[in-house]
């Protein structure tokens, strides 16, 4: 291995890493007048940010603290702690502050009026510049703690000596964007589990002509858990909303086997109610006919239902119980890195009160690098942010009680 050469000089604060937990303790921390430094090992910054962002960036939900902190698991007084100095309603000002104008929509999500995530990370970059943050790429973190901490830099191996270190590495999932976990080999970790994501099904080839088609509108059960929402059948299985918010029940039920995932097709509707518009007479109709015509089931849901049932399948009376409870098997998650985001990391009780490592005083650690999980939905980003601000305003804090040290 290469020998690592101090750096030029070092600053007041480290971080590593520029997803939003990152950006967000660079802000805070330069907001003090301290030097503070960002590196990152790709090519340019938050690239996973961009990547949530692509389809709307979901930025929180407008929901009261006491919910967003119930949305994450393990309960945690770190991340309580975050949440309530940095909520929904701070994070809608922080944006609106750095001229991101947010809306919120029915369902309590909050996004960007321009609905990307790219104008919100570039007027953050800016505000980063002004406050005289230091920006490096293409910095891999290659170990180090209390002796500097060594880089592989494009201009070769460096050490560099802050008084302060944050590090927001990210979790394990998207290797591509950055988050590749690798960091895990040289800090407390605990192995991690691929969270809000999809799961491999052993479709027919019956499904193929349904393959990207959402079911809307359904229960979902796993055990005495159950959630609303909806999901897209897929070429390999089951993926979206719904089926992210009931992974971690799924993930942690899962064996060599897989696991079940119980339908309710028609949460709405009774199942007495099911039952007496099957029990009509169907006469000369076609089963597809007699489906649609009393319970409006057609297209992919009808396809699913005939998948699960086969020809078992009951057109009276009889199908109401399983339209009510459709038994899905799932074999196995879809892998770790197609998941949204990870369980497992950094375990919080390594942490004191300012999420500064209790072995290693002066180095703090935020995001999806602790091992913490959160749903879709606006956590995610919202417990990033937060975790972020208070590791930041942490490490200005220890600094500048240790400046005369």
């Amino acid at each position: 291995m290469q020998d690592a050469l101090p750096y030029e000089e070092s600053p007041d604060i480290l971080v590593v890493g520029a997803g939003p937990a990152g950006l967000a303790a660079a802000e805070v921390a330069s907001a003090t007048g301290l030097s503070v430094w960002v590196v990152d090992q790709k090519p340019s910054f938050g690239r996973k940010f961009l990547m949530a962002g692509k389809s709307g960036l979901n930025l929180t939900k407008a929901e009261p603290v006491a919910r967003l902190i119930k949305a994450v698991e393990p309960p945690a007084g770190q991340i309580e702690s975050a949440l309530r100095a940095f909520d929904a309603s701070a994070v809608q000002a922080w944006a609106e502050a750095l001229g991101v104008p947010v809306f919120t929509g029915s369902s309590g999500r909050v996004f960007p009026k321009v609905m990307k995530a790219s104008p919100l990370l570039r007027a953050l970059l800016m505000r980063l510049e002004k406050q005289n943050v230091r920006m490096f790429n293409r910095w891999r973190w290659d170990g180090g703690l209390q002796n500097g901490l060594r880089f592989e830099t494009p201009e070769g191996a460096v050490l560099v000596h802050p008084k302060a270190t944050v590090f927001a590495l990210g979790g394990a999932s998207w290797a591509r964007l950055g988050s590749d976990g690798k960091w895990s080999a040289h800090l407390p970790s605990t192995p991690f589990k691929p969270s809000n994501m999809g799961f491999e099904v052993n479709w027919s080839p019956f499904m193929k002509a349904h393959f990207g088609s959402a079911i809307k509108n359904v229960r979902l059960c796993v055990g005495d858990k159950s959630w609303r929402g909806e999901f897209v059948i897929s070429p390999i299985g089951v993926e979206g909303g719904g089926i992210y918010e009931a992974s971690t029940a799924l993930r942690e039920k899962m064996r060599e086997s897989g696991a079940v995932l119980t339908l309710d097709l028609f949460p709405d509707i009774a199942q007495s109610k099911i039952e007496d518009r099957l029990s009509a007479l169907r006469g000369k109709m076609s089963g597809a006919s007699f489906l649609r015509k009393t319970l409006k089931l057609t297209g992919a849901r009808a396809a699913l239902v005939r998948e699960i049932m086969g020809q078992a399948m009951p057109l009276n009376a009889a199908l109401a119980p399983h339209l009510k409870a459709l038994p899905l098997h799932l074999t196995k998650p879809m892998p770790i890195d197609q998941a949204i985001s990870t369980a497992g990391g950094v375990p919080l009780v390594e942490l004191d009160d300012t999420l500064m490592f209790r072995n290693h005083p002066g180095f703090f650690a935020a995001g999806e690098m602790l091992d913490w999980e959160a749903p879709t939905g606006g956590y995610l980003i919202t417990t990033c942010l937060a975790t972020g601000r208070l590791a930041g305003q942490s490490a200005a804090l220890w600094v500048s009680a240790n400046s005369d040290s």
